[in-house]
């Protein structure tokens, strides 16, 4: 038996932290020492929109390997790990198309219900990790092993936001190098959209938000550009021209938006050229009107899942570009919490006075 201090959403948009008992792993089962947890909008959305509690809450994490299952041949006791929510079969056919992060494969993604338990109970993991505790239980494949000294506050933010904008822009828009680029939002997946087209090797970076210190900090992250929007502009179509003269007429070779407002699901299909690339980053998943005229002409507009993430391939890239100074992660660390200043943390996120939060589990 191991015992754990864990934040567990309990209902009506509140969280209680406390001790979990979490078994010894089985099979390909994995105990991680949580060191750092990544704060993330999904995690607040979650609280707050009647998902089943009680549950475990986080689902970026980076930590250390304290136990292995008998069955795990990947991952050794001591090893430094990234954790990631879109756990792959690596056997299904989306898995064998290279689409690991829309998996259908059959094998269970997270590990047993029965292993870990609150108050005599057995509770569940948010997106089968659990991050928000000191120690959590996942399945192999949940874990890419990194040598890399790269700090635990770091680290833990890939598996998500980093990883969503820096694959929508190298995996999805496949960014050319030479090319336009606008960013409509400057949150902390925004910033990763620019990190990526810089590595991809945009030479026009436009960052657009309505707050100037985002602009700012959009420069230090490798934009060229900058644009201050306006409440008032409806689509953002206002803005729209005066980046199509910013781009020599014509409209950005590729936009993202990454802001998850709807009124903007459309909004980056006004900025690019005919035959450019709108992305829509944020995942939003509500109905939105499209003026069809926003197509013309031969515009691709693609609403990809978590930045087409491959978990083995693309974590250690991304690591390797922070290894070598060509991607900012420290300096997106705004702020780090405690355990108990959770809402504290999610206050600050939603007035945007961070890019990026982290709880540091041992403190």
């Amino acid at each position: 038996m191991n015992t754990a201090k864990a934040i567990i959403a309990v209902g009506n948009n509140n969280f209680v932290v406390d001790e979990i008992i979490i078994n010894d792993p089985i099979g390909n089962e994995v105990l991680v020492d949580i060191r750092s947890s990544g704060i993330c909008h999904t995690d607040y959305d979650h609280m707050t929109n009647g998902s089943p509690t009680p549950y475990l809450m986080g689902h970026e994490g980076a930590g250390i390997v304290t136990k292995v299952g008998p069955n795990v041949s990947r991952i050794e006791v001591g090893d430094k790990v990234l954790l990631n929510w879109a756990i792959p079969c690596g056997e299904c056919f989306q898995c064998d198309l290279g689409n690991q992060v829309m998996c259908v494969g059959d094998k269970p993604k997270a590990a047993s219900l029965e292993s870990t338990h609150w108050k005599g109970k057995p509770i569940s993991r948010s997106f089968n990790l659990g991050t928000m505790a000191t120690k959590t239980l996942v399945r192999e494949n949940a874990l890419v092993k990194t040598e890399s000294e790269i700090p635990f506050n770091s680290a833990c933010i890939i598996g998500c936001g980093v990883m969503t904008g820096y694959g929508s822009a190298v995996n999805v828009a496949k960014i050319e190098p030479g090319s336009s680029v606008a960013v409509i939002g400057c949150g902390g997946v925004g910033l990763n959209v620019i990190q990526g087209a810089k590595i991809a090797g945009a030479t026009k970076i436009i960052a657009m938000d309505i707050s100037e210190k985002r602009l700012e900090m959009a420069v230090e992250f490798g934009a060229t550009h900058t644009y201050q929007t306006k409440r008032d502009d409806n689509g953002l179509l206002n803005a729209a021209e005066d980046i199509k003269e910013m781009t020599k007429g014509y409209g950005a070779d590729y936009a993202f938006e990454c802001t998850a407002i709807p009124a903007l699901g459309a909004a980056p299909l006004a900025m690019i050229r005919n035959a450019g690339t709108a992305v829509q980053v944020s995942g939003i998943e509500e109905e939105i009107t499209i003026d069809m005229n926003l197509f013309e002409w031969d515009k691709t507009y693609i609403n990809p899942l978590y930045g087409k993430a491959r978990p083995q391939i693309d974590f250690p890239k991304i690591v390797e570009h922070y290894d070598c100074g060509n991607l900012k992660l420290d300096e997106m660390i705004s702020k780090v919490y405690k355990m108990e200043e959770l809402d504290q943390a999610f206050l600050d996120m939603l007035a945007g006075r961070i890019a990026k939060g982290v709880i540091e589990m041992n403190t």
